[in-house]
């Protein structure tokens, strides 16, 4: 029908006339209650954002020469950040003469995956990358 015609029909209802396709040769359309429409749409998207889950990223900061007992403190709150159902991202940073010892950093970051091991999984592996030594861990996933 002709727009004129579709038009008078959507006032006749009392709703809208909507173009679902209106690069279509003739254009497509609709007539419906477009405020409804969009009140309903928000309404899905609103549910949907609060179902998700946003997942941060934490820093944990190790040092080269760190004690056990600090050590074992960064191990516990990254162990808290897991548990959150966050990522950890462990990292060293390098100083001086200490770069001419990448060994003992991965040394440390093995140490510390090994005593998170039971909440978490390695996504990236010890990587060296300028002063910074960088290690990703992920929480495993919740046993049903």
């Amino acid at each position: 029908m002709s727009a004129k015609q579709a038009l008078d029909a959507a006032v006749y209802r009392n709703l809208d006339l909507v173009k679902i396709a209106p690069q279509a040769q003739p254009p497509v359309c609709k007539i419906m209650d477009y405020g409804k429409y969009r009140f309903e749409q928000q309404k899905r998207e609103k549910e949907a954002r609060k179902n998700q889950k946003i997942i941060e990223i934490k820093e944990v900061q190790l040092s080269l020469n760190i004690d056990t007992h600090d050590f074992e403190t960064k191990a516990n709150h990254a162990r808290r950040f897991l548990q959150a159902g966050n990522k950890v991202k462990v990292s060293i940073r390098f100083r001086g003469r200490e770069m001419a010892h990448p060994e003992r950093g991965i040394e440390i970051m093995q140490r510390f995956a090994e005593m998170c091991a039971e909440l978490a999984t390695v996504e990236k592996e010890a990587k060296l990358e300028g002063r910074n030594m960088l290690m990703f861990l992920a929480a495993k996933p919740a046993k049903k």
